[in-house]
């Protein structure tokens, strides 16, 4: 049976003083797991704040421990990106 797993990230980005400073740290790290890890990315909330940030990422795969370990790989590709930028991470089930 097919699963879904669903990452959000929350950054905290003290040192943005625009959205483009934002914009420019969300949008590179949304092309670095969508590149390498094949998953769904969008930025969901807070879009007009500077300095925070919240990305989901989703996966589809044909079991669970198959998308355990690619959202496990975002979690862990965002958290050597980000360092202490990344304030939270929440993983939900869709299965």
């Amino acid at each position: 049976m097919p699963s879904i797993g669903v990452i959000t990230l929350e950054m905290r980005l003290d040192h943005s003083h625009s959205l483009k400073d934002k914009r420019h740290v969300v949008k590179s790290l949304k092309e670095r797991l969508r590149n390498r890890y094949n998953v769904a990315v969008a930025e969901i909330a807070y879009q007009d704040l500077w300095q925070r940030g919240l990305l989901a990422a989703v996966t589809v795969a044909s079991s669970r421990a198959i998308a355990e370990k690619t959202l496990q790989s975002v979690e862990k590709e965002a958290s050597d990106t980000l360092g202490p930028l990344l304030v939270e991470t929440v993983v939900e089930w869709l299965d």
